[in-house]
């Protein structure tokens, strides 16, 4: 599916009808995922049917299903950005400095 076609609203029907096939493929009934979700039957019931909803209650649902880690697949942790690797590398230690009590001393092996 090429989402970049879609409207807004149609994003949300395709959406929200995922999340209810999901819940029927795990064979949840509505009741049970609001329990599991902490929501009100009637914020699934309009979230399936494409109501506005909040990012909230999708959270909670995709909890509910065990499937947070999607998530990470649509905005996957971008990690640190070159220029702050430039940053962190001139602050990075080259050598090992010696203690300044045991300098005559030779280590003890």
């Amino acid at each position: 599916m090429n989402v970049n076609n879609l409207s807004d609203e149609q994003i949300l029907v395709e959406l929200t009808q995922r999340v209810k096939q999901r819940r029927l493929n795990l064979n949840i009934t509505q009741d049970e995922l609001s329990k599991r979700a902490g929501v009100h039957v009637q914020t699934i019931k309009n979230f399936e049917s494409g109501k506005t909803t909040t990012l909230l209650t999708f959270i909670q649902i995709l909890r509910a299903f065990g499937d947070l880690n999607a998530l990470s697949s649509l905005f996957p942790d971008p990690g640190i950005s070159p220029i702050e690797l430039l940053k962190l590398k001139g602050k990075e230690r080259e050598r090992a400095s010696r203690s300044s009590k045991n300098q005559k001393e030779d280590p003890l092996w």
